[in-house]
């Protein structure tokens, strides 16, 4: 059985203002391309897939776009579990009508998809057995049948669950992550030596690394599971919630896909990618990460030389189509004309932050202060130049300076 797992897709989010409809559309696109040429069988998708519980019309119209073009008419199964940005019922709402085509959508812990009817036959997705945070699926043209565990974001109100009566952060998160050992020790129940064994959650997982675009799952570390609570006999674990891509133990294989995009500068120089896997009962897994090329790279720009280095790097094509979040270091104060054509400079700018940077000037470090009437104007003018662009001037801009300025002197005369 070959299967794709990815996550957090996020439908919905902006990054500074500045709208990824056309990236997120993108991704369904390449999504959709690796699925039918790597032949999947089973795409996980492990939560999150909108950014908030209200998403915009769009967001909802992309998903369910994709679901149809992955389901691929019922002959590829695609399993949706709900994260903690999800409104659960939102995630599950078409539930009736997506399991007809082989989609299974959960938003809730504890709940079953629906077992499929008699009259569906060899050439479609089937769900031949299912119960609460469990079901066995069947795939035309693969011998063997998977058992997934799926457990949509468990907090303590989803599961309905008063998991701890501590207020101490240690023994919060001892009692949850003990508690979610038990549910997944006792879903393992299901699994068999014959079946592809499956378990996907949308969950802060022990020795994760974080970026700045995960919004806190937990509070405190209070929802955080050990590795060791998965299933041994789970042959692989989907996980969602955290967007770098990571590995977090090798038996069970655990991983996290990480987002198809990159939602913060946090995430500047990742690459985005989902898995692809291999299963064959009673053999080692077979795994692929396979890297995606839809979403704008972010970059991460910081100028000490002033405006002019960050129009030097922009002729000289640095990073380009990249998201660009610029660090500028300048003398004093910018004027604000000249912030604004920084900013028209290039439509990628997505955050331009300003550092203000004084440095004690060669004659002040050696006790020299002279008065600013003592420098000749070509001086005061480099100076000048230099606080309101913060790099010295070309020397073709000192001389028209001189230039005029004679050319100002000489009327003087005149008059």
């Amino acid at each position: 059985m070959r299967i794709l797992h990815t996550a957090d897709w996020h439908f919905g989010r902006q990054l500074e203002g500045r709208d990824r409809r056309s990236e997120q559309a993108a991704f369904v696109d390449e999504l959709c391309r690796i699925a039918d040429e790597r032949k999947i069988d089973l795409v996980l998708i492990a939560g999150d897939v909108y950014d908030s519980v209200n998403p915009p019309a769009w967001a909802e119209e992309l998903f369910y776009e994709a679901l149809e073009r992955l389901a691929a008419g019922g002959k590829r199964g695609v399993v949706v579990i709900a994260g903690n940005h999800d409104q659960p019922e939102r995630v599950r709402a078409a539930a009736p009508l997506a399991y007809k085509h082989g989609i299974v959508l959960l938003g809730l812990p504890k709940e079953a998809p629906q077992i499929s009817s008699s009259d569906v036959d060899g050439e479609q997705v089937r769900i031949v057995a299912a119960g609460p945070s469990w079901f066995e699926i069947a795939i035309p043209g693969v011998e063997h049948h998977a058992v997934v565990l799926a457990l949509p974001y468990p907090s303590e109100s989803r599961l309905k669950e008063l998991i701890s009566e501590s207020f101490t952060q240690e023994q919060m998160q001892q009692a949850f992550s003990e508690r979610i050992a038990m549910l997944f020790a006792e879903l393992s129940e299901k699994f068999r030596d014959d079946t592809v064994n499956l378990v996907t959650s949308h969950l802060f997982v022990m020795g994760g690394k974080e970026t700045d675009s995960e919004r806190p799952i937990q509070i405190g570390g209070a929802l955080t599971v050990s590795p060791s609570a998965f299933p041994e006999k789970a042959h692989y674990v989907a996980l969602g919630h955290l967007h770098r891509l990571q590995k977090l133990g090798e038996k069970p294989l655990i991983r996290y896909s990480g987002s198809p995009l990159s939602y913060s500068f946090s995430e500047a120089g990742q690459s985005k990618a989902v898995v692809v896997l291999e299963i064959v009962p009673g053999h080692p897994v077979q795994e692929e990460i396979v890297y995606l090329q839809s979403g704008k790279p972010l970059a991460r720009w910081k100028a000490t030389e002033g405006i002019a280095q960050v129009e030097r790097w922009l002729d000289e094509g640095r990073d380009a189509g990249a998201w660009i979040e610029l660090e500028l270091h300048v003398s004093d104060v910018i004027d604000p004309a000249e912030f604004q054509r920084l900013r028209k400079l290039s439509d990628d700018f997505v955050k331009i932050q300003r550092v203000l940077v004084r440095e004690e000037r060669e004659e002040e470090a050696a006790g020299e202060r002279k008065d600013l009437s003592e420098l000749q104007p070509e001086q005061l003018f480099r100076r000048f130049y230099e606080r309101k662009r913060g790099t010295q001037p070309d020397e073709r801009v000192v001389a028209l300076f001189e230039r005029l300025l004679v050319d100002e002197e000489g009327r003087g005369d005149l008059e």
